[in-house]
């Protein structure tokens, strides 16, 4: 069964320079699946939410590229928000998680890398549903 014990920040590498600071991420290393997808959130308007379900196969690491934002994750008995400001963290989430992403500031840009193509079928999209399927494995 999921948990949210699972959830983490990870702190990923970074490469001060009075020019200009760089941060990275690589397969493997910092995390344990395969790039299969990247994508990325934008011009969410003030009070918007993002995302808001939960996926059956999936992992994923988001990171606050720009700005800052709020992950709830949710493992359908315990909740907990992780609040994602720097460039350099990124929070991993495994499958069986429920995710909902809030508090986006002004001008953030948040980076998701994924496990897995896009497969609508993976998506549990109702909560409901989602603590039914939670509850099954």
């Amino acid at each position: 069964m999921a948990n949210i014990k699972n959830c983490r920040i990870i702190e990923l590498p970074r490469i001060n320079d009075p020019r200009g600071n760089l941060s990275f991420v690589e397969e493997e290393k910092h995390f344990m699946f395969e790039i299969k997808r990247a994508y990325w959130i934008y011009d969410v308007p003030g009070g918007q939410v993002r995302g808001g379900h939960a996926f059956k196969k999936q992992h994923e690491m988001i990171i606050a590229i720009s700005g800052s934002l709020d992950v709830m994750v949710d493992d359908g008995t315990n909740s907990k928000v992780f609040s994602l400001n720097r460039s350099y963290y990124g929070l991993c989430i495994p499958s069986g998680i429920w995710r909902q992403m809030e508090n986006f500031s002004t001008n953030s840009l948040a980076m998701v890398l994924s496990s897995t193509e896009f497969f609508e079928e993976d998506y549990i999209r109702d909560y409901n549903e989602f603590l039914s399927y939670s509850n099954k494995k």
